[in-house]
């Protein structure tokens, strides 16, 4: 089985009616018991408006969880980079890798919410191709080169970074693909990961499947190696000890989830005329919300939709609330995560050889013993 590596995409999705301090202060909790749990990668997003999705900055959030944190890895999941100079920010991401002494990674993509954009003059759709622009500049300056590169939205002379990365040759770096083939073919022509953004339903798992041959077809065009293990994959899970509660759990706040993707965000999780959202969700393969068998029997179908990939990625959603939501991740690494990295099977194996032979064992363990107790009445015989 290949090693499944387990790891968060927070955006994050805060309810409007509570106090943004508390949930801020929550998502670097939530960060320090991933650590703990032994999660591999959390990715932290970026928006500036809506009010639901309320990090501005990965890179500062990121900067002070590394601080809190000792072995999680940590992404911009993603930096929008129309929104930003890619000379300026690519400097800014070296010295988060040296902050961070490597465990940064690096996200990238166009931008999600429409009216991000609008808000800073940008054209929607503008926004995959100023992406390319600005990506393109990126991974030359992180290779060291000095770049002079003039665009309708940045202006660049001699560019060139002061520092070369603490991560050599770079710091790892992955492109959002979701609907687009935008983010699929930047990804596979610079060799570098792909998150995967666009759901699991049955529908999202054929669109992934055709992306991932997109992106290694331009891995090849481009000399570079289409690898399985730099794919991360977004989906939906919330689990309890029983269906019925981890169903009860979501209650908390699925529908406010839902409301926000219906009303701001750019496409509906849930179709506008959908009652039973949570009845949608499970009967599309959108979600797991169940057990920890059933989230393993969900993560083996999406690899096998796929053809595999490296990273799980949870959505961090908030469905359910504090104490809940951080059961159900104690759940996922105490019973989930061991059956996709194989660190049961040789103790599995252990037992199995042990329980096989333990007649035999005993039998020879109490002859040992009887021999000992025989030997010492016979010493006592002799005296």
């Amino acid at each position: 089985m290949t090693y499944l590596r387990s790891g968060i995409f927070l955006a994050p999705f805060h309810s409007l009616d509570e106090s943004p301090i508390m949930a801020l202060q929550r998502d670097m909790e939530l960060l320090e018991h991933l650590d703990r749990l032994n999660y591999h990668e959390a990715w932290v997003g970026e928006h500036h408006s809506g009010g639901f999705e309320i990090i501005a900055s990965p890179e500062l959030f990121i900067a002070q969880a590394a601080e809190r944190t000792r072995n999680i890895r940590l992404g911009t999941g993603v930096v929008s980079l129309p929104y930003h100079n890619p000379f300026i920010l690519a400097d800014r991401m070296v010295q988060l890798d040296y902050q961070t002494r490597g465990r940064a990674m690096f996200g990238v993509g166009p931008g999600s919410l429409v009216h991000d954009a609008k808000k800073q003059g940008i054209v929607p759709a503008n926004q995959r191709r100023m992406m390319n622009e600005a990506l393109d500049v990126i991974v030359e300056l992180m290779r060291g080169d000095s770049i002079t590169r003039k665009t309708d939205w940045f202006d660049l002379h001699d560019a060139r970074l002061q520092l070369p990365p603490y991560t050599r040759p770079r710091m790892e770096m992955a492109v959002a693909a979701a609907r687009s083939p935008a983010g699929a073919l930047a990804a596979g022509r610079h060799g570098i990961g792909m998150l995967s953004i666009g759901g699991t339903t049955h529908e999202s798992m054929t669109h992934h499947a055709g992306n991932w041959d997109l992106y290694a077809e331009q891995c090849q065009l481009h000399g570079h190696v289409a690898d399985r293990r730099n794919w991360r994959l977004v989906t939906m899970m919330h689990i309890a000890e029983t269906r019925e509660q981890a169903q009860q759990n979501v209650k908390h706040g699925l529908d406010a989830y839902c409301d926000y993707y219906r009303d701001v965000a750019t496409f509906p999780i849930v179709p506008a005329d959908v009652t039973d959202r949570l009845g949608y969700m499970l009967q599309s393969g959108m979600a797991c919300i169940g057990t920890p068998d059933d989230a393993i029997a969900f993560i083996e179908r999406l690899q096998k939709g796929t053809g595999g990939f490296g990273v799980i990625m949870e959505l961090a959603q908030n469905w359910a609330d504090w104490p809940q939501t951080k059961r159900h991740y104690e759940l996922m690494a105490r019973y989930v995560h061991p059956h996709f990295q194989g660190t049961r099977e040789w103790r599995n194996d252990s037992y199995e050889f042990a329980r096989v032979h333990h007649e035999a064992f005993m039998a020879q363990s109490h002859a040992a013993i009887r021999a000992e107790i025989d030997k010492l009445a016979e010493k006592k015989r002799g005296g």
